[in-house]
């Protein structure tokens, strides 16, 4: 099974017998498998027939409909929560305080572990400006006080130093003179480096939350992310352990490797009420509720051309091999993402006792 990008500003996405087919304005044609297809993520204005609708929903196929640089516009619904009895457990442990610290420990600890040996690469490079030797060391304090955390608001903010110390050399580990960071920004993104990050976080979001959806499980319940209406918190729980191995080191790849170029980004200026807003790395969905009704901003995003780069590279690094130690033996990390959603709903059922998070080196 595979999940199918389709990125269009124009166009028509009909039903021909059992495939579904987008007719571009360009004459370029796409062809969707759906008995084939886990996943159909749709970026731009694309228009759909009913008979395709109904083909979508037959296959259960997860469909996602985003702006043209990744904002949540919705998706399909299907028939969803069928197995009472897990989502009851999954309910009464988001009132547990001591699960969601234990929890949360788990997610936090391997976010920071992964970023220490991403950070640690970076120095065996020799590509760094002076400043590694304190930031790998403040993130090895915050890693051992990580099971000493006696509150949530205390863990967050061990995370939150986390990914300062993090962030401060990111830069390092990218040769491209023209490839610009500035720091984490979002809402929009402020530079080429951090139009890239937002995207790839915004992929690995929403495989995520389709992953949750076909076990089951409720995403807007999470643990470590604060309960907040119409937040998808489990799924941002449950996406921090790639977002190093999969989206900060492929981010720095696409630069390193000259995938991508110059002109695959535009500077734009656009209001709140636009449809360009990613959601990004932090895992804020923007809403009415959230956002003044008007308000201009400047940011840089990809064009079409650099959106079909990033996708098609980031299924590549999605079908990359890993060894996966709870199996012992190499898998996709689309298989990891797969397994470890199942680990978690052993977890929520009481059949394993604590979560654990994958961490590469």
């Amino acid at each position: 099974m595979s999940t199918i990008y389709i990125v269009s500003d124009s166009g028509k996405l009909q039903k021909k017998q059992d495939t579904l087919q987008h007719f571009a304005q360009d004459g370029t044609i796409t062809k969707v498998f759906p008995y084939k297809t886990e996943q159909l993520v749709i970026l731009g204005n694309v228009e759909m027939t009913g008979p395709a609708l109904k083909l979508l929903m037959h296959h259960n196929v997860d469909t996602v409909f985003m702006g043209k640089n990744g904002r949540f516009n919705g998706k399909l619904a299907f028939q969803q929560g069928k197995n009472v009895f897990l989502r009851k457990k999954q309910y009464k442990l988001a009132d547990d305080i001591s699960f969601k610290l234990s929890f949360s420990k788990s997610i936090v600890s391997g976010k920071l572990k992964n970023q220490l040996s991403f950070m640690q690469r970076i120095k065996r490079k020799g590509r760094e400006g002076g400043s590694i030797e304190n930031a790998i060391g403040g993130i090895k304090k915050l890693i051992d006080k990580v099971p000493q955390a006696s509150s949530m608001n205390e863990l967050r903010g061990l995370e939150g130093m986390g990914a300062r110390y993090f962030f401060s050399v990111f830069k390092y580990n990218i040769i491209q003179d023209w490839a610009v960071f500035n720091g984490r920004s979002m809402h929009p993104p402020q530079d080429n480096v951090n139009a890239v990050l937002s995207f790839l976080y915004t992929m690995i979001f929403y495989r995520i939350d389709g992953l949750l959806q076909a076990e089951d499980i409720d995403s807007y319940v999470g643990y470590l992310h604060e309960l907040t209406y119409g937040k998808r918190t489990l799924a941002y729980d449950l996406m921090e352990e790639y977002r190093t191995p999969i989206a900060d080191t492929l981010c720095c790849a696409l630069y390193n490797r000259a995938t991508l170029e110059e002109e695959d980004f535009r500077e734009v200026v656009f209001s709140t009420n636009d449809d360009e807003f990613p959601l990004d790395a932090e895992g804020q969905e923007n809403s009415d509720n959230e956002v003044p009704l008007y308000e201009e901003k400047k940011g840089v995003l990809l064009t079409k051309t650099g959106l079909k780069k990033v996708i098609s590279q980031f299924e590549k690094k999605l079908d990359t091999d890993i060894y996966y130690q709870p199996l012992g033996t190499s898998i996709s990390y689309k298989r990891v993402m797969r397994e470890q959603i199942r680990h978690f709903k052993r977890v929520i059922q009481g059949e394993e006792e604590y979560y654990k998070p994958l961490v590469t080196k």
